[in-house]
């Protein structure tokens, strides 16, 4: 985004795609020009957490809902400290919010934050591009910027940066180290266990509900070492979400990798699975539009259970799915694809075997979001215990995953261990 002018009044806008497809609408939000990866996002709700995911980082984002701003925001629900998205697509953008938790509109956020984007474009026919060309660099112009020809506008989008090779997580993460405390989110006790968590892009909701849990959560900047880790005597280590090329994340691999060789057990999401996967020996590559939204069906292939999850990825691991085999990086031992996506079949988890270490390419945290997936914290606390009593690892994961699908099948969105209830509830009925 370059040179947002902090106006509310609407404009006339263009969005062009790198291919030359140029729609024409309103500014909306903050005008001027905003540059990213153009990508569409599935949600029927929760925009505010959409737009607050640091997994969006460099990219404009399309809404498939055709009414957005509806119910405002407030501050409460973002997921971060700032709004990541480059810029913002909308088919109808509502006049003004009217929900009791709403403290200003959409739009006034967008400005204060200096977001650029577009109304009154049509969102489905952009969706429908984008899903049969694939996701594709784009620019959002708007006030003095959309004076110019459509050709020099082409030029701009043509000249930035692609999604590919392009290093964020370093640019998302937090500068310095703070710790989320289970008394703080209705946990009474002394805390269970203590889990260093990188910050790769990570959402809010996700430490909370570590500490829902009674677990004690170090959030660590993204450049963390592991001598950094040792000093926190951490029970395990969770890697989050993210933004960018996997492929870049070489130093994340390199820390990862001392996490497995000293049996830490580990939990990843999102970009987490995704450096798992790299850790391991595999491959990354580039999805042709992604998985973006709170309505992606995944099948447990342990189990055969079906959970509806929540994600945001561009990027996948390139695993064989015939079952468990030796992992390329060979002292790792067994690996197996634990669980894929019943769209396209792309890799959605993986579980090691002989090391206590699995990862899932979606969001349990889930805010807003299905809470099919909320088991998936208990097993990594399940594995943390197997550790610490010396349990053998791979059946710790194994049992959990298995008891745990008879359990979802009748209360799938209700955990046995406590939780703040006051906290859950205001997420859940946030729309």
């Amino acid at each position: 985004m370059t040179d947002p002018e902090q106006s509310t009044s609407a404009t006339a806008a263009l969005l062009i795609l790198e291919d030359g497809r140029t729609f024409r609408g309103t500014s909306y939000g903050a005008t001027g020009t905003a540059l990213g990866e153009a990508v569409f996002a599935t949600g029927m709700t929760g925009y505010q957490e959409t737009i607050t995911d640091p997994s969006y980082a460099r990219q404009l984002v399309v809404q498939t809902a055709p009414h957005i701003g509806n119910t405002g925001v407030n501050d409460d629900d973002a997921e971060s400290r700032r709004i990541w998205v480059a810029g913002y697509i909308v088919r109808d953008a509502a006049r003004r919010p009217s929900n009791w938790r709403s403290e200003r509109s959409l739009d006034d956020e967008l400005v204060a934050q200096g977001i650029v984007g577009i109304q009154g474009v049509d969102t489905r026919a952009i969706t429908r591009h984008l899903r049969e060309r694939g996701a594709m660099r784009a620019g959002i112009f708007s006030g003095t910027a959309a004076q110019q020809s459509e050709a020099e506008l082409l030029a701009q989008v043509c000249s930035s940066a692609a999604m590919e090779g392009a290093q964020l997580a370093e640019e998302v993460s937090v500068d310095q180290p703070y710790v989320v405390e289970p008394s703080d989110h209705g946990w009474d006790g002394e805390p269970r266990f203590t889990v260093a968590a990188l910050d790769l892009g990570i959402k809010a909701m996700t430490p909370q509900r570590f500490a829902e849990r009674g677990i004690r959560v170090h959030v660590l900047p993204a450049a963390t070492t592991f001598a950094q880790l040792e000093s926190i005597r951490a029970d395990g280590v969770f890697m989050s979400n993210g933004p960018g090329d996997p492929a870049t994340a070489d130093g994340q691999v390199a820390l990862l990798r001392q996490v497995l060789d000293a049996r830490v057990p580990f939990f990843g999401i999102c970009f987490g699975n995704q450096i798992l996967g790299r850790a391991l020996g595999f491959g990354t590559y580039k999805l042709r539009y992604g998985h973006r939204g709170i309505n992606q069906p995944v099948m447990d292939r342990r189990t055969g259970k079906v959970e509806i999850t929540s994600q945001n990825h561009g990027f996948a691991v390139d695993a064989p799915r015939d079952g468990a085999g030796l992992a390329p990086q060979e002292r790792f031992g067994r690996v197996e694809v634990s669980h894929v996506s019943l769209n396209d079949d792309v890799v959605e988890g993986l579980s090691c075997l002989d090391i206590p270490a699995f990862s899932v390419q979606y969001h349990p945290e889930a805010a807003a979001g299905p809470h099919d997936s909320a088991y998936l914290f208990d097993r990594f606390i399940d594995l943390m215990a197997a550790d610490a009593a010396g349990a053998p690892i791979s059946g710790a994961a194994v049992d959990h995953a298995t008891a745990t699908a008879a359990a979802i099948s009748e209360t799938p969105a209700i955990s046995e261990t406590p939780v703040n209830p006051e906290t859950s509830a205001q997420k859940r009925d946030k729309n």
